[in-house]
């Protein structure tokens, strides 16, 4: 949005670029504008079919009983300040509540028409907005949540994603794109953030001259046609990444299809000419463009790089003997720590995963008083930092190990403790029919009954690594495809059934999951989905996860298991 290397900096926020005074007059004029749009649209001077180009460019839908409206949150980073705002939208616009996608948003689901340009100016009071969150553009790129924390990163992806950001935003050429344009980066060469599942997934790694490079996979995608991405470009050189990636969507702005919205996206493209063909048009691309003006200098990236603030992360140096020992001491605490914590790159800190998913709540919701604690938390542990995973979880990145037993017991107080990160109860689900106009059946309440069936801690252990996804239609906003069981809701005569798939994963095995049978009922479904978890436990060897299991042995045994007690 603004020409970093031309403006002079401003204080760094940690975790989040600091915006500058051409960024918020930007903001501000776009609010204005937006809010002329409605005043238009409440007298009639605007039909609904003119204003809904213009609703949909500020993240305003129009769904089954109200306006949504959704927020972006870049890579997945926010401030405290940020988090409270959002909990003053929720408390004054909305419900008491908000939901945090798995595009690292959040989803105001019961606005008024007439309220949406208070709560951008809102926002823009905070450096936030709704802009690329909808419509035929490149969307919020999505980002590693341990960003700039993990002990296995060679790169801190959030500098490029925020190079992404300002690259795409209101991009002249790139605006109204065949379709919609999703694109996700990970600093660490273990994919946390489903990149072979987006139109563009870039995996860094060490490149040979131990500079890190960039794995390029373009035309993935779920929905109608789940697609995995397939590697265009290895090992691209940093310089070269804004070059690539326009002449990327250049050759899909030009060729995608635009008279069939099914067959629009990217992934349709590449399947069409072939991954040669698309590769050799994107090189031919690649080959005109005025490469000096299109490097991404070292200087330009250390600009950006700049505008974060880096936390000064100084921990006792016996903090991580006193994290064993609070361990050692309190089991439950001791539980929690082994699911929801990840490595941190510097000793005597950790980072610590919120769980948003608890026995028997809708995951992704979070109510305006938890965003108001976990705030305050994030001031007292964390930096001011907060980061939104793909997960539909929060993670404080930078929390001292010393420290760590003293969150957790606020936390347990906030109802924000659930130790289930990467099991059963961690599941990841749309909004289904109780909001969305396109879903065929409710995700909310099977999400529910699951985790309540599950809930167990002891028993989510015993069953190991386990990723439920639910999508309550064939778009796979739960992202259905990529769980290692996957629930689609479908319409059958009338009455909502569910039809189960084996064997997905949004990781470095990427897969797209399999249907095993006929559709369910939702009276049988949580039932089936627990006899597919006895026939694992049975078969299972030593260290498998459920998907591995699934893998060595076939459908038979599985399908099996459901069939037989339904």
């Amino acid at each position: 949005m603004s020409d970093t290397m031309s403006q002079t900096a401003v204080a760094p926020a940690v975790g989040r670029y600091a915006y500058d005074q051409v960024d918020r007059t930007f903001l501000r004029e776009r609010v204005e504008q937006f809010r002329d749009q409605v005043a238009r649209r409440i007298s009639g001077e605007l039909s609904e079919d003119q204003f809904k180009p213009l609703r949909l460019m500020n993240g305003l839908y129009l769904q089954l009983h109200a306006y949504m409206l959704r927020v972006a949150i870049p890579y997945g980073m926010l401030g405290a300040a940020q988090m409270r705002e959002l909990a003053h939208i929720a408390r004054t616009y909305d419900r008491d509540y908000g939901h945090f996608t798995t595009r690292q948003n959040i989803q105001f689901n019961w606005i008024r028409l007439e309220d949406t340009p208070d709560i951008l100016g809102r926002l823009a009071d905070v450096d936030m907005h709704a802009i690329q969150t909808s419509g035929n553009c490149i969307r919020n790129v999505t980002c590693d949540e341990f960003a700039g924390a993990a002990a296995d990163e060679v790169l801190d992806p959030r500098i490029h994603a925020e190079i992404l950001r300002q690259w795409s935003t209101l991009h002249p050429e790139f605006s109204f794109l065949p379709r919609k344009f999703k694109i996700a980066i990970t600093g660490s060469p273990h994919d946390r953030v489903a990149a072979r599942f987006h139109d563009v997934g870039l995996v860094a790694r060490p490149g040979e001259d131990g500079r890190a490079v960039f794995d390029v996979y373009v035309g993935g995608g779920l929905g109608r046609t789940p697609i995995i991405g397939v590697l265009l470009r290895d090992g691209l050189p940093e310089e070269d990444l804004l070059a690539w990636l326009e002449a990327i969507v250049r050759v899909y702005n030009a060729h995608g299809r635009r008279d069939n919205m099914y067959k629009a996206r990217i992934k349709i493209l590449v399947q069409a000419l072939g991954i040669e063909r698309f590769r050799e048009e994107v090189d031919a691309e690649f080959a005109q463009m005025d490469r000096a003006r299109y490097r991404l200098d070292p200087a330009i990236v250390a600009g950006i790089r700049a505008r974060f603030a880096v936390p000064d992360l100084q921990a006792p140096a016996d903090a991580a003997q006193r994290l064993q020992a609070d361990r050692a001491r309190t089991p439950a605490f001791d539980r929690w720590v082994r699911t929801n914590t990840h490595p941190h790159r510097v000793s005597g800190f950790i980072s610590a995963v919120i769980s948003l998913k608890p026995d028997g709540g809708i995951p992704g919701d979070v109510t305006a008083d938890q965003m108001d604690t976990i705030a305050a938390l994030a001031e007292r542990y964390s930096f001011g930092e907060i980061r939104i995973t793909h997960m539909q979880n929060v993670v404080l990145g930078h929390v001292r190990e010393d420290q760590l037993q003293e969150l957790w017991r606020e936390l347990a107080a906030a109802g924000l403790a659930t130790p289930n990160i990467g099991l059963v109860g961690d599941i990841i689900a749309c909004p289904g029919l109780d909001y969305c106009s396109l879903a065929n059946a409710r995700s909310i309440p099977i999400a529910q009954k699951l985790s309540a069936r599950f809930a167990d801690p002891g028993l989510q252990e015993r069953i190991g690594a386990l990723r439920i996804n639910i999508s309550g239609c064939i778009n796979a906003c739960g992202h259905h495809h990529a769980g290692h069981i996957g629930i689609l809701g479908v319409d059958k005569r009338g009455e909502e059934y569910f039809q189960l798939t084996l064997g997905g994963s949004g990781e470095n095995d990427a897969a797209i999951g399999q249907i095993i049978g006929p559709a369910l009922p939702e009276d049988e479904t949580v039932d089936a989905i627990a006899a597919l978890i006895d026939a694992y436990l049975v078969h299972r060897h030593e260290g498998e996860r459920f998907v591995d299991t699934y893998r060595r042995l076939g459908a038979a045994v599985f399908k099996d298991a459901v069939y037989a007690t339904t």
